[in-house]
């Protein structure tokens, strides 16, 4: 028997089953992208340092640089502002977003240099050379006595650095790195 209620459910299963072909199909829209403008955002640096570009800085390169660009969001000499603390000694105590600080919560040196790359300064992201950001991670690295005040930061040098707590963390996904 044919009913109001078995036609909408008829209806229902067919336009369920045909939905997926439907959204595969594209609207066309846009332009194929070419190399060179994917290159231009592929910017990610892996742990082990692939990534890194070319280009080198020393703590003291990065001193007015960090007084210049950083020190307005994150205070003098990375000890916190507005924006969190770059530079500090606390151990992390429980669970508290305000104890994170790259020495004990960022597990490999180059996670330092890709922020700051990507992301930095707030106001103006992506505005840095790379020997800027070479020289800020360097000075970040400085001022948590991680490296030594004469050090240089590069592609080669930089992955070799070790983090303080970097065996504590869990990879989630060990094999994409």
């Amino acid at each position: 028997m044919f009913t109001p209620r078995r036609a909408i459910f008829s209806v229902s299963l067919l336009l369920a089953m045909t939905a997926g072909a439907s959204l595969a199909e594209t609207p066309h829209l846009g332009k194929p992208i070419d190399e060179a403008a994917i290159a231009y955002w592929d910017i990610s640096i892996m742990p082990d340092g692939t990534g890194l570009p070319k280009g080198s800085g020393t703590p003291a390169q990065g001193a007015p640089i960090y007084a210049e660009k950083c020190a307005m969001c994150h205070g003098e000499k990375g000890k916190g502002g507005f924006a969190a603390a770059l530079v500090s000694d606390a151990k992390i105590d429980g669970i508290s977003a305000s104890q994170k600080t790259i020495k004990n919560f960022i597990g490999d040196s180059t996670t330092i240099f890709d922020f700051i790359r990507r992301a930095m300064p707030f106001q103006a992201p992506r505005s840095l050379s790379d020997d800027e950001v070479y020289a800020l991670t360097a000075y970040i690295l400085a001022e948590n006595k991680l490296i030594g005040t004469n050090d240089v930061m590069n592609a080669e040098t930089l992955p070799k650095v070790k983090m303080p707590n970097r065996d504590n963390f869990i990879i989630r996904f060990p094999d994409r790195i």
